[in-house]
Formats: C-alpha cells, sequence, structure tokens
C-alpha cells in the first residue's frame, strides 16, 4: 500500500530534519482542500480509466458480423446452407440477442445428438445446457409446436393413405424424441382423411397401458371408420415387441365388429420406424 504525500507537509529537507515549506510565498494551505482534491482525484481516475477500444469492442462485433452473414446466408440459400448448428445459431439470435449463440448451439447438439431431438427435447433438459434458461427452452418447444403443427396440417383433410411419407414425418415429429411412451391414434373418415390426431395413453419409458374398448369407444364418438395406430419407442429402436403384436389385434378384434378398420400400427423411434402391416405382422 503506497500512501500520498500532502504537498507543502509532508516533504522533507536534504537532511531529513524537517519539512520543506514549498508555499513560502502564498497563504497557508486549507487541508480540507487536500482531501476535496483527493476525492476528485479518485473520480478523476475512474473517469479516465481507458474504456474498452477497438481491441476490447472486436469480440462483440465480431459475433455481430457472424450474424449478419448467416442471416444473409439464409436468404440467399435457404436452410441447405447452413449445418444443423448454424440453424440453430440463427433461431437462438432473437431468443439470445447480446452473445455468442455458437458455443450454445453446438453444446445443446453435443447434449441431445441432433436438431430434431433437441426441439424434441423436454424443456427441464433443454435448461441443463449452460446459457438456455426457462424462456428459452419455452421458445425452443414453441418452435417445435409450430413444425408440428404445419406438418398435421398438411395431413388435415387429404387422404392420409395417399399421403403415407406425410403421415411418417408427422408421427417422427411428434414422437421419436419422446422420453416417454406415447400411444396415439389416428381416426380417419370413410376417405381415409384425418379426422383427428389424440394421444391416448403417456406410459413409462418401455410400456404404454392401452385399453382397445376406449380406442374402440374413441372412434365412435368420432364417426372414424378407419384407425392408424401409432406409439414409440424411447429407447430408438422401432422393432416391434410381443406385446405389440399382441395388443394391435386385439384392438383389430374388437373394432372389426364395429365396421372399424386398423389400417396399421407404426413404431416410431429415433432411429426409424417399422409398421407392423408392412412386416406382415397384422
Amino acid at each position: 500500500m503506497t500512501s500520498r504525500r500532502r504537498p507543502g507537509l509532508d516533504e522533507q529537507g536534504p537532511d531529513g530534519d524537517g519539512p520543506v515549506d514549498t508555499n513560502e510565498d502564498h497563504a497557508p494551505q486549507d487541508e480540507r482542500n487536500y482531501f476535496a482534491e483527493s476525492r476528485q482525484g479518485k473520480t478523476r481516475g475512474r473517469a479516465l480509466e481507458p474504456g474498452p477500444g477497438p481491441a476490447a469492442a472486436a469480440p462483440d462485433e465480431h459475433f455481430h458480423g457472424h450474424r449478419d452473414r448467416l442471416r444473409q446466408r439464409f436468404r440467399e440459400s435457404g436452410d441447405r446452407a447452413l449445418a444443423d448448428y448454424e440453424l440453430l445459431e440463427l433461431l437462438l439470435f432473437r431468443l439470445i440477442p447480446r452473445r455468442d449463440t455458437k458455443p450454445i448451439a453446438k453444446a445443446l447438439l453435443a447434449r441431445f445428438g441432433s436438431l430434431p431431438e433437441v426441439l424434441g427435447a423436454p424443456a427441464h433438459l433443454l435448461t441443463e445446457a449452460k446459457g438456455v434458461g426457462d424462456s428459452v427452452a419455452t421458445e425452443l418447444k414453441l418452435t417445435a409446436a409450430i413444425a408440428h403443427r404445419m406438418l398435421k396440417g398438411e395431413l388435415k383433410g387429404r387422404q392420409v393413405l395417399a399421403s403415407w411419407t406425410s403421415v411418417i414425418e408427422y408421427c417422427r415429429a411428434a414422437m421419436a424424441f419422446e422420453a416417454r411412451e406415447q400411444f396415439r391414434v389416428l381416426f380417419l373418415d370413410k376417405k381415409n382423411a384425418l379426422i383427428a390426431d389424440e394421444v391416448q395413453q403417456t406410459g413409462t419409458v418401455d410400456h404404454t397401458p392401452v385399453y382397445p374398448r376406449e380406442v374402440v369407444k374413441r372412434a365412435l364418438e368420432l364417426s372414424a371408420t378407419a384407425l392408424i395406430l401409432v406409439h414409440n419407442h424411447p429407447s430408438g429402436d422401432p422393432t416391434p415387441s410381443r406385446a405389440d403384436i399382441e395388443m394391435t389385434k386385439l384392438i383389430i378384434d374388437t373394432a372389426r365388429p364395429l365396421g372399424i378398420t386398423v389400417h396399421d400400427h407404426i413404431i416410431i423411434g429415433k432411429d426409424g420406424h417399422a409398421s407392423l402391416k408392412g412386416l406382415k405382422l397384422i
């Protein structure tokens, strides 16, 4: 710690035998001025400390320039010109306006594996990633919900069996990355157009209870004449189990006397999908 010498009071003579009067031709200074000057000096010192110059501002300028370039690439070439982490960055730009979002985007992809898995992850798991709070997680889930609604809109009123690829894409977007098993039913009219899509049951990581009578009851309420059964395997492997096959046959047997056809049972996994009808299991 250094001490500041007060002019006219603390300076010693050449022989060290007393203070030198440096103000012999002036009136004695009031010490109150010294303390006032000290405070002003400290204030001035803080005010004159070098602020963020060009070098300090460079990181901020860098990521803002990066944002502009990324937006321009998207405008000119669409999503095909961007990697998954760059698309996620674009989304995060609006949610996190004053930070470099590339590390956050890459951390999310490293944690969950892919862009669809990021959007499909539960909100509470998204917030475990550094830089992702509740508001960002909510916006990511909103984006996923909008994408899901768009895919559902493509099926509404169309003959589902003539748009099988759209059906699979819709089911994958809805269920492939869920952490627990879901059993849902697509209810169709006599022209095989989609009437409703409903989640009937949500279970554990490897089991969902299904009640055939409830499925058929709901079909009658909606005046549906055909069904497509869908459920997911959170493990990622869509291979049907023996229980899956037996449950499907039980629903078919319950629905048939009432004039309701079960077109298929699709199992969705992260690694693909399986059709029980395609596998000739029903």
